[in-house]
């Protein structure tokens, strides 16, 4: 009797163990228990490069079906990226843990040929945040486009093609889902169209009666404009600077606040980015002090010095 309660002993352990190896149903026949769904988006490696020919090179040959994601996030996660196409599967690329929030990569497959990169920004505790089309093949405009990941992360996506006088025709654009709730762009560079990529300052007509408000510059192309915050002690600024000849390229819009007389911090919640503000009678220093990769180019930073340029003088009123 004693072999026979071993040997059931045995083939329940064994049972059990089979079991727990099942894969999972990914089918949509079935309900998945959240934690065996996020169990196939393994973490990404970062920094991630892909490109529009080899959208799954990384993606895991697991097929999931659009219901499965129906039972975690809304119906809108996924029709804000596929519009009216209704039949598709989904591959999972990997997973980007964060402190606040969760980004979770895959690729959509509409067939076997036409495919998407896409990415759904959820908090720790898989409520749905927001969702985004990274990259796709879909598109037939005779560029080359990519996507490239850092560790912030920052999704750069970038597209390519030759001119007619051989030259490297480029646009990169830098997203990033911010505090607010969606993503943004960061980063915007191109050499297509200058008149359309010009700048415009989004601060040039606010108030600037404040002591330190006006504008410093060394160029066209490199200034600090400073304006009234919502008192004495806080600043709205914006800068915009280009170095090496164009090859690095930096842009920040926030507000900075005085720590002493002359001198700021731009210091914001979810932005690992810190600069200091120190003024004198006529110049300005700015001096990067975390990390800003979110706002410029990889191989500069926002360190410089920028002169005041003389306020434009009021015009006085006729008396009568």
């Amino acid at each position: 009797m004693k072999w026979r309660n071993q040997l059931i002993i045995l083939c329940c352990i064994c049972l059990l163990g089979s079991c727990s190896d099942a894969p999972i149903d990914l089918s949509g026949k079935t309900n998945v228990d959240q934690k065996d769904f996020l169990s196939v988006f393994k973490p990404l490696t970062l920094p991630y490069s892909v490109s529009d020919t080899n959208l799954d090179k990384n993606a895991d040959t697991l097929s999931i079906a659009k219901e499965v994601f129906l039972q975690f996030y809304p119906d809108t996660a996924l029709s804000n990226i596929m519009g009216k196409t209704k039949i598709y599967t989904l591959s999972p690329v990997g997973i980007i843990e964060k402190e606040k929030e969760n980004y979770l990569l895959f690729v959509i497959k509409e067939n076997k040929k036409k495919k998407r990169l896409a990415v759904i920004v959820t908090d720790n505790k898989n409520k749905f945040l927001g969702s985004k089309e990274l990259l796709n093949n879909v598109e037939e405009s005779g560029y080359h486009r990519s996507l490239n990941i850092n560790k912030e992360p920052t999704f750069l996506i970038s597209r390519e093609k030759m001119g007619n006088n051989n030259e490297l025709l480029f646009s990169r654009a830098g997203w990033v889902y911010n505090d607010a709730g969606f993503f943004m762009v960061v980063i915007n560079d191109s050499n297509e169209d200058p008149a359309k990529t010009a700048v415009i300052n989004p601060l040039d007509t606010l108030p600037r009666l404040n002591k330190l408000s006006g504008d410093y510059i060394k160029d066209k192309n490199n200034y600090v404009s400073v304006r009234d915050g919502k008192d004495e002690n806080h600043y709205l600024f914006f800068i915009l600077f280009e170095k090496s000849n164009g090859a690095c390229k930096g842009e920040l819009k926030g507000e900075f606040k005085l720590a002493k007389p002359m001198e700021g911090l731009y210091s914001k919640n979810g932005d690992p980015c810190l600069i200091d503000f120190i003024f004198t009678s006529n110049q300005l220093r700015i001096k990067e002090q975390g990390s800003c990769g979110n706002h410029r180019g990889i191989k500069c930073y926002f360190d410089d010095r920028y002169t005041r340029k003389k306020d434009p003088k009021k015009k006085k009123l006729n008396k009568r």
